[in-house]
């Protein structure tokens, strides 16, 4: 079905058609035509299916009659600047051939031209939560002329602590209002938020939350924790790749890793937390332009960012909570393009493998590189005791890693 038939306004499809959009994917099909009918929603789908869009392209058209300019007609709740920024930018893409004012608060950067803008006037406000309640209580801005309010990876604000500041400020909101909110998850939390916040909502789901993309290959590459960098460099070295995102988990270790890749002629760029935003937007704009070959990041980066045509995501830590796997590997095999993960992994990370590959439901094949001078690791027991038909559990027997046993398969 083409966008024309979505009931979209005029002014709308010929910003679609300049982004050289032609049909919409699963998320747009099922999710605009019920935010066009007022319904509230409550979305789910995989990174890289058009979720902005679903939700953008549908508001926009029901705000196409230009009001005196005053508070915000339409809220975007965002957890990080990156994501706030990117969508505030994909708004004005979709609403270039229509007369609305489009505004992004964020933290990081200085006030001025955020409260020009708000008191200016805005049609649509992009925003994360710590930040507005700033401009909310400065006097810059009101939510009482919001018609359409979005939580966009409202699990990702839980996990940041943002949930009290997002009741705040669906407070201030008319209670009257279209709600639509975006989550890969729903915990309790965020199940509470729901009942609380919207009215009999309608939910889409595409694709299961737990899968990751089907274009992507899988990998572990077992390996003893102080030589868990050489591997890295010998997998960069093997491995023919177009562009790299490597996951730490801290930001001293992204750091760490960059430097060492720099040292070894590799062109790298850096994401954290602790970067300027002015850092953060060279950094992401040097990699999607090429100018980095590799991008050295925490979970930052792992939802939601518009990131396109990666090649292979790396794990140089493994993740702690399975769902960050997930989203993570969401940066690679995106729009039906393949891609490959690979997850360098020590003793110590047997028990979130387990939880993983229980979470994906499929076990990841264990790999090593010819030629690497390995160092003994309990790891290759492990790997030696699966071959041979041993499955690890808590049962009795020798201890390997943190806390897991060869128990003999029951399997026939």
């Amino acid at each position: 079905m083409p966008f024309a038939k979505l009931g979209l306004s005029k002014a709308v499809l010929e910003g679609v058609r300049a982004m050289g959009y032609v049909e919409p994917t699963p998320i747009q099909l099922r999710a605009i035509p019920l935010v066009l009918a007022g319904r509230d929603l409550i979305g789910s789908a995989q990174t890289g299916t058009g979720k902005t869009a679903a939700f953008a392209l549908p508001i926009l058209t029901k705000l196409d009659h230009p009001q005196p300019a005053s508070g915000p007609r339409a809220l975007i709740l965002e957890p990080t600047r990156e994501l706030a920024a990117q969508v505030e930018t994909a708004f004005r893409d979709y609403a270039r051939f229509m007369q609305l004012k489009i505004a992004v608060v964020y933290g990081g950067v200085g006030y001025g031209a955020q409260t020009d803008a708000l008191r200016a006037g805005v049609d649509v406000l992009v925003a994360t939560p710590g930040r507005l309640l700033d401009h909310l209580q400065r006097g810059n801005c009101r939510l009482d002329r919001v018609e359409f309010l979005v939580l966009d990876e409202a699990d990702r604000m839980l996990d940041m602590g943002f949930l009290p500041d997002v009741r705040r400020i669906v407070e201030r909101c008319p209670r009257q209002r279209h709600t639509s909110l975006f989550s890969a998850t729903i915990p309790p939390q965020i199940e509470t938020l729901i009942q609380w916040a919207m009215r009999s909502p309608e939910t889409v789901e595409i694709g299961a939350r737990r899968s990751p993309a089907e274009t992507v290959r899988h990998a572990l590459y077992p390996v003893a924790n102080s030589q868990k960098t050489e591997l890295l460099i010998e997998l960069l070295k093997r491995v023919n790749f177009d562009s790299v995102i490597i996951f730490c988990r801290t930001k001293h270790g992204a750091d760490r890793v960059a430097h060492l890749l720099k040292r070894n002629n590799h062109s790298v760029a850096v994401l954290h937390s602790n970067r300027t935003q002015k850092e953060r937007e060279q950094a992401l704009r040097g990699f999607r332009d090429g100018r980095y070959e590799l991008l050295v990041a925490t979970d930052i980066a792992a939802r939601g960012l518009d990131i396109q045509d990666v090649s292979h995501v790396i794990n140089y830590d493994v993740p702690q909570h399975p769902e960050d796997y997930v989203h993570r590997i969401g940066r690679t095999g995106r729009a039906q393009a393949t891609g490959d993960a690979l997850t360098i992994v020590t003793a110590e990370d047997l028990p979130h493998v387990t939880a993983i590959e229980r979470f994906i439901g499929q076990k990841i094949e264990r790999t090593k590189l010819d030629g690497f001078s390995y160092q003994y690791t309990a790891l290759f027991d492990v790997e030696k005791a699966e071959k041979q038909g041993v499955q690890i559990g808590r049962a009795r027997g020798a201890r390997v890693g943190r806390g897991y046993y060869f128990a003999p398969s029951r399997r026939r």
